[in-house]
């Protein structure tokens, strides 16, 4: 497992206990079960519509997957939604910036 052993896997266990706390370690634990979840339901959608005979779909339907499964890690992965909000923010302000 990426010659990861059992004492650095304590060593990191005890770092994210640390840093996240004992509450927090489950909502991390359940929102990245299900974003890895909607990943895989969105690559088996992805692999199941294309076409067999080589036609390439459209970029925007690929697009609208991708969006979708953002959106759904962004609500499902705690303390996400709050940086992309304030990512969205910062650029609406380098805009204003340089207009």
């Amino acid at each position: 497992m990426f010659g990861l052993g059992t004492p650095e896997l304590i060593v990191i266990g005890v770092i994210v206990f640390l840093i996240f706390g004992a509450k927090r370690i489950p909502e991390i634990g359940k929102g990245l079960g299900g974003a890895i979840r909607e990943f895989r339901d969105a690559r088996k959608e992805i692999s199941n519509d294309t076409p067999k005979q080589g036609k390439k779909e459209e970029p925007k339907q690929e697009a609208s997957v991708e969006s979708k499964l953002v959106k759904k890690v962004v609500n499902q992965v705690p303390g996400v939604k709050q940086v992309m909000d304030v990512k969205d923010k910062v650029d609406k302000v380098k805009e204003l910036m340089k207009s």
